[in-house]
């Protein structure tokens, strides 16, 4: 039996999860949270195999990213499968690097969410399919490194490249540099068209 613990600010969404992983022999929904800090709470008490965690949970409220490592901590040491509307390569890429196992978007079919679910609970990748074939179609050389992504989301921010050098603990010097790079590979000539394209492209999450 794979243990479950869903973490989503939507009663009606848990209400929805439950019905469908309810259907399945081997999954058993031991716990439910409308805040990040339950999950927290729910994860030490419930010690799940996995948490389905949302990114978002209204205003005021930390990003679901923010609690990945407390969650990873638990005593069960649960795989995150990040469960969201968000289809961009900032979330996917900050909830990864935070240590999430998987990530699947709410539309997914039931069937699809359950195979993600054992299929994370096992260790293999759990990533959603159009999500992977966005990541495997783009070209090498038009793929953002870390860094750049790191600036360019600040810079969609409205941050200025002197704070930007100072949040990332780099030189405005090799701000500029990254941008440079950013642009070269998003063809545009500003930084307005490099977040307005990075947008369009499903590189940063939408405003």
């Amino acid at each position: 039996m794979i243990t479950v613990l869903l973490a989503d600010d939507h009663a009606i969404v848990r209400r929805g999860l439950i019905a469908v992983l309810g259907a399945e022999a081997d999954l058993e929904v031991v716990g439910e949270a409308a805040t990040p800090q339950e999950a927290v709470r729910q994860a030490r008490s419930s010690s799940p195999d996995v948490v389905l965690l949302d990114l978002r949970f209204g205003e005021g409220q930390q990003r679901g990213t923010d609690v990945i490592p407390s969650l990873r901590a638990v005593g069960s040491q649960p795989t995150i499968l990040v469960l969201t509307t968000y289809d961009n390569d900032q979330d996917v890429t900050a909830a990864m690097d935070a240590g999430a196992g998987g990530y699947l978007l709410k539309d997914s079919p039931a069937e699809e969410l359950a195979a993600a679910i054992r299929r994370a609970h096992t260790g293999s990748a759990a990533v959603d399919p159009r999500i992977s074939h966005r990541l495997r179609s783009r070209s090498a050389d038009t793929v953002l490194s870390v860094r750049e992504l790191e600036v360019l989301t600040r810079v969609a921010e409205g941050r200025t490249n002197a704070q930007i050098a100072t949040e990332l603990f780099l030189s405005q010097a090799t701000v500029k540099t990254h941008l440079v790079h950013v642009f070269d590979k998003l063809a545009v000539t500003s930084r307005a068209q490099a977040v307005a394209q990075a947008r369009a492209q499903g590189i940063l999450r939408p405003e």
